[in-house]
């Protein structure tokens, strides 16, 4: 018999660390989280930690061992296994003998579970309940699931002794490795778009493609922005007989981390799509697969297996949360951001938990930090951004970059280069200064910007782990780099997870501000802003293309609103703040409506 997840919303990744243990936190209550796999030195600092504190016996492994990237991946992920599954036994004793326990349990389940009301007859038992519920409790829960992220795109090539070693050794193809060789039977997270050649090396472990039960121990879900890029990338998958189980849609712009706008397209239509087409993908990707496997000589797969639809960015609300399961049919909601403000749920530091309660809208910003060249969530007035001043003033810009995760620039050297480090911005002003005198002051300062904004994000955004546990963080002192969402401005208190989880599920409330906006209008104005910043930011001559792309931007938000004006008349949800909501639409189209893309300059 198949178990069913306890909860419809999950845990998403946040960094490279704050979420690196919360499946040792959050698993026993069913709670599913991801953790980001792509930095083995946390991880292997992380599982050492654990070591001493729960008295295992995994040994370290040391950056001299033959794959130690991939193995030390492993070791970790099959130690936090170990834990969960100890912490889980240990959880469902402690419920089947203490009614209280129970009770607490049973609190922070949805209210339209089953489950809930068959636990609810065990409670009312006078006789007996302990041992009538220990067989039921056996049969019916289940941890949460320890599922792992990978950046597709943070896939270094790395070097030994000048040599550059097989691509096996890429960074992320050792992550995903790492996973495969794992004893975990969960999910694995591909992010930041389509690496083909890392797609292909799935192919290469069994636990990716079905058994000849249909089962697939090693679940792909795939995180996107859009239809047509999970389509593109369900069938690439599907033709080398691998199957994506999940498609886990996020807001181009609410979110945390790394900001991948769309072209204008909103999640409310995206969502749409999804739930129009779902059956396409579904049937598309079942042909193909089914081909593919034939031609592998592996088991058949008659009937096309369970593809689930997810969705994250932007949500606050129990209205907002239930909104998005029943409107769009989807399988489960991720709530980001709010749980860094849970300690007993993620790895913060308490400077940046603080940070974080005091911060408002205002000192949540997308920023052009990230040395992807990305735009990238995060908030003012953290530890890293005061250090990176104080060096400024004396001169000095850049950081040493002692894990090279993002040295992928190869504009001077073959090995690669992040664009944060020292040695990149040293090069980059030493050109910048040399044509000083052909730009203007305004162009001057704003190139020196672009190349000195990009902060070390490698280090930044595990150090809160580290300080959390009082771990040693050795080299130059670089602070935290933290990337919530803006939505974490509405969330101003810290919280147990019991609070979290019953505010979820509308239980309970710990918004203080009534005025949030919905998410949907959040979002939207997000990206009308993001569009005039583009416009007004622009300083070179605009191209066919670049108006075009524009237009095109303007054309969907304006799409996006008119589906909004029918959503919400014709919804049974939001009822209460409807007029306010049908106001700030009118508002932001007007605003939309005066926004002039720029003529291409005739010739």
């Amino acid at each position: 018999m198949t178990k069913k997840p306890l909860h419809n919303f999950h845990i998403p990744v946040m960094g490279l660390a704050y979420t690196i243990d919360s499946p040792i936190r959050v698993a026993q209550y069913g709670i599913s989280s991801v953790i980001s796999i792509i930095d083995d030195e946390i991880l292997e600092k992380m599982k050492n930690f654990y070591n001493r504190k729960f008295n295992l016996d995994y040994l370290g492994i040391s950056t001299k061992t033959e794959d130690y990237r991939a193995k030390r991946i492993t070791a970790y992920l099959d130690m936090v296994d170990d834990i969960v599954n100890e912490k889980f036994e240990s959880f469902k004793q402690e419920i089947s003998k203490n009614k209280e326990s129970l009770k607490d349990f049973m609190a922070m389940l949805p209210n339209t579970s089953d489950l809930k009301n068959s636990l609810q007859s065990f409670i009312n038992q006078k006789d007996n309940w302990s041992s009538n519920i220990k067989n039921f409790i056996e049969s019916n829960l289940k941890p949460g699931s320890i599922d792992v992220n990978i950046m597709t795109k943070v896939d270094k090539d790395n070097y030994q002794k000048n040599e550059q070693l097989p691509v096996m050794y890429n960074d992320a193809h050792a992550s995903l490795r790492g996973f495969a060789m794992s004893k975990l039977s969960s999910s694995m997270v591909l992010s930041a778009g389509m690496n083909p050649r890392l797609y292909s090396y799935m192919e290469e472990f069994e636990d990716f493609f079905p058994d000849d039960k249909g089962i697939i121990k090693k679940k792909i879900i795939l995180k996107v922005s859009d239809f047509r890029s999970a389509m593109i990338q369900g069938n690439f998958l599907a033709k080398k007989g691998l199957w994506v189980s999940e498609y886990r849609i996020e807001s181009g712009l609410n979110c945390g981390g790394h900001a991948f706008a769309t072209d204008g397209m909103l999640l409310g239509p995206i969502m749409e799509e999804f739930k129009q087409k779902k059956n396409d993908l579904i049937q598309s990707a079942h042909a193909l697969m089914s081909t593919a496997l034939e031609q592998k000589g592996k088991p058949a797969v008659s009937e096309p297996l369970e593809m689930k639809i997810t969705v994250q960015g932007g949500v606050g609300t129990s209205e907002e949360h239930d909104f998005l399961l029943a409107n769009y049919d989807v399988d489960s909601v991720g709530w980001g951001s709010p749980f860094l403000l849970v300690p007993e749920a993620t790895s913060v530091d308490k400077e940046t938990r603080n940070l974080l309660l005091q911060s408002k809208q205002e000192d949540l910003y997308l920023s052009n930090i990230s040395p992807l060249g990305v735009p990238f969530n995060t908030v003012k007035g953290t530890s890293n951004e005061i250090l990176k001043y104080k060096k400024e003033s004396n001169g000095k810009y850049g950081s040493s970059c002692p894990k090279k995760l993002l040295a992928l620039s190869k504009e001077f050297s073959q090995e690669g280069t992040c664009t944060a480090s020292k040695k990149y911005q040293d090069i980059k002003l030493r050109e910048l200064d040399a044509e000083r005198e052909s730009l203007t002051i305004r162009e001057f300062e704003k190139k020196k910007a672009e190349i000195t904004d990009k902060a070390c994000l490698c280090v930044g955004l595990v150090n809160a782990a580290y300080m959390e546990q009082n771990l040693e963080i050795k080299g130059e002192k670089q602070g935290v780099v933290i990337c919530p969402g803006p939505n974490i401005a509405f969330f101003d208190k810290e919280v147990s997870l019991s609070e979290m989880v019953k505010h979820i599920y509308g239980n309970t409330n710990i918004l203080s501000d009534n005025n949030r906006p919905n998410m949907f209008i959040n979002e939207l104005k997000m990206y009308i802003d993001y569009l005039k910043k583009e416009i007004t930011d622009s300083t070179v001559q605009i191209t066919a293309s670049q108006s075009k792309k524009w237009n095109t931007f303007k054309k969907n938000v304006l799409e996006g609103i008119d589906y909004y004006n029918n959503l919400f008349t014709t919804s049974s949800f939001f009822s209460n703040r409807l007029q306010t909501i049908n106001l700030q639409l009118q508002e932001y189209k007007l605003m939309l409506t005066a926004i002039e893309v720029p003529q291409v300059a005739k010739q």
